[in-house]
């Protein structure tokens, strides 16, 4: 079988054997795609640094008859994240994207909207200012996986939100009016809304100048995490990690 070629972001690393990586890749063409790269914790020529987490790579890559990982050949680096100084609030951002990505992107499915997006807020990522790109990154991300309820109305009743308090529960979809909220309910501010309708008419990059501070929209993250993690059935390990910063 002939050699595959894509623009990939490397997500996740793991030891396989001595020598060997086992690389979860999310590429453009195919979507995530697991694959062995052999003797990479030798071979500099072939891989280098390239398969540092969330490096932006061009992978050449090989499907072989009856077995399910790939064979890595090699990559070339597109992007790093290493090329401009990484300080820990940067690193556990980095690591959000990628845990979020490998958890709720399925195998072998291209979606070219959700890598836009990854290498988008990637670019946003090469300072500690984290905040925002997060931010956006998140919202849009569920929504492109179709887990974003309406916003704009009470899941419950129908009744507009606009001007009004809404509220979101771990163990319910979609945002409720007060009369409707269930018990130890949290609000999501009609600020938040806002930023959000925002974000969804305008590019990551038109926000890029605003300074956010952790409290910015923290109340619409705690939101779009409870619709991960109800989803993927699973707590995120960076989402503790982005709650100590």
């Amino acid at each position: 079988m002939s050699l595959k070629q894509s623009e990939a972001i490397v997500l996740r690393t793991y030891p396989l054997r001595e020598a060997d990586l086992l690389v979860i890749l999310f590429t453009r063409t195919e979507g995530k795609v697991k694959g062995v790269a052999r003797a990479a914790k030798k071979s500099r020529r072939r891989f280098g640094g390239a398969l540092e987490p969330l490096t932006c790579v061009r992978a050449y890559y090989e499907d072989r008859e009856r077995q399910e990982l790939a064979r890595l050949d090699s990559c070339d680096i597109l992007d790093s994240p290493l090329s401009t100084e990484v300080d820990y609030p940067r690193v556990v951002a980095l690591e959000h994207v990628a845990e979020a990505l490998d958890e709720l992107l399925p195998d072998r499915e291209a979606n070219d909207a959700i890598y836009r997006l990854a290498v988008s807020v990637l670019r946003q990522l090469r300072t500690s200012s984290i905040w925002m790109p997060l931010t956006y990154f998140q919202l849009w991300l569920v929504r492109l996986v179709g887990f974003l309820p309406e916003l704009s109305e009470c899941s419950n009743c129908g009744q507009s939100l606009s001007g009004s308090k809404a509220f979101y529960h771990a163990l319910a979809d979609g945002l409720m009016c007060a009369r409707h909220k269930r018990s130890a309910s949290s609000e999501l501010t009609a600020a938040s809304r806002a930023v959000a309708m925002q974000m969804f008419r305008m590019p990551l990059e038109s926000f890029a100048a605003e300074a956010w501070t952790a409290t910015h929209c923290a109340d619409l993250r705690r939101f779009l995490l409870q619709i991960i993690e109800r989803h993927i059935e699973k707590k995120l390990v960076t989402a503790v990690m982005l709650n100590k910063l």
